[in-house]
């Protein structure tokens, strides 16, 4: 009896044994998927879990003005119409230099140390800092004038290195008719610009090229930065009959400084991009940046999906249109002529 009795103790505490091990391993369990759906959902995992690796895009600016600024969201647009979305499998660091060469080259040097997949710079200055800086990453530019004289490519056709982009060089020869086409009496133009820019310097090479031929005197005044663009303005103002703002990343971020005082000596200042005209110049065959940006995006995207940038041609902006700000015209005493009236692609009010 007694043997009995022990040998049903033992069954009973193997029972509770039993009991106690699927109880805990049940208690375990819940709290595993309680930790899970904390919240109310499941975390979502990682991009690169799913299979799509995420992008590290280095973007650098060389300083914030309307042109620049469509030129940036247009390179974000054309990635994300192929197919790399800012937020999904695309990463941006956005870095803006302020006008400053200095930062330029720190942004450069950050980008070269954080192993980006790509980079992209918008203005001549950024570029050269990048392309300096970076020699294992690819780089695409946008807004660069002359990237031969840049040194930013071997040649057009062929970059031969790690660089390729886009430029935005227009012609200052059609820019100084459409000067003249106001102002059929021209003799004497002025330009600012700013000496430590390779893409300025090239753009008023050329102009003065195009006003010799023309018989009109090219009157230059050159700054350093931006807080020197009203007085450049100022020197020149009782010399010339009209001011051309070329693509000068520094005049265009500082154009009001241009714009007031020109104003003041009813001297009309005439551009050569889309926005400036949009801010207050007379009229211009300009570019649309936000387009251009765009077609930098589609160039990056085609070098993410494996075209050598060695072998990727620099693109030239595929299209230039008449813009003609009515309220600059009446406010330098300007008759806007019908034909340009006819072929403008908008007639700022």
């Amino acid at each position: 009896m007694r043997r009995e009795k022990l040998r049903r103790g033992r069954v009973m505490k193997g029972l509770v044994s039993l009991f106690m091990a699927a109880a805990v391993a049940a208690l375990a369990a819940c709290g595993s998927q309680t930790s899970e759906t904390a919240g109310g959902a499941s975390p979502q995992p990682p991009a690169e879990s799913s299979g799509d690796k995420v992008i590290e895009l280095g973007l650098t600016q060389f300083v914030e003005h309307p042109a620049l600024d469509s030129v940036r969201k247009g390179i974000l647009d054309g990635l994300a119409e192929a197919g790399y979305q800012e937020g999904k499998n695309l990463k941006v660091d956005y870095q803006n230099a302020h006008a400053e060469m200095a930062n330029t080259v720190s942004i450069a040097q950050k980008f070269a140390g954080d192993g980006k997949d790509l980079v992209v710079a918008i203005a001549t200055p950024s570029a050269q800092a990048v392309a300096k800086a970076i020699t294992d990453v690819p780089i695409v530019f946008s807004t660069v004038t002359d990237p031969v004289s840049a040194q930013l490519v071997e040649s057009l056709e062929k970059p031969g290195k790690n660089v390729t982009g886009t430029s935005d060089k227009v012609s200052m020869e059609q820019q100084l008719e459409l000067v003249r086409q106001f102002i059929p009496d021209l003799k004497q133009l002025g330009v600012i610009y700013t000496t430590s820019e390779v893409n300025a310097e090239v753009q008023v090479k050329e102009l003065e090229e195009a006003a010799r031929k023309k018989g009109i005197e090219l009157v230059k005044s050159g700054i350093s930065n931006s807080s020197e663009v009203q007085v450049g303005t100022q020197v020149i103002l009782d010399k010339v009959q009209a001011i051309l703002v070329t693509v000068d990343n520094t005049v265009v971020s500082s154009i009001e400084g241009v714009l007031i005082a020109a104003q003041k000596a009813n001297v009309p200042v005439f551009a050569s991009d889309v926005d400036t005209v949009k801010r207050g110049a007379v009229a211009t065959h300009g570019i649309n940046y936000y387009k251009m940006g765009v077609q930098t995006g589609e160039m990056a995207a085609r070098i993410l999906n494996g075209q050598p940038t060695a072998e990727t041609p620099v693109e030239v902006s595929r299209e230039t249109d008449l813009y003609i700000n009515e309220t600059a015209a009446q406010t330098f005493g300007l008759t806007i002529p019908d034909a340009l009236r006819q072929q403008a692609a908008e007639i700022v009010k």
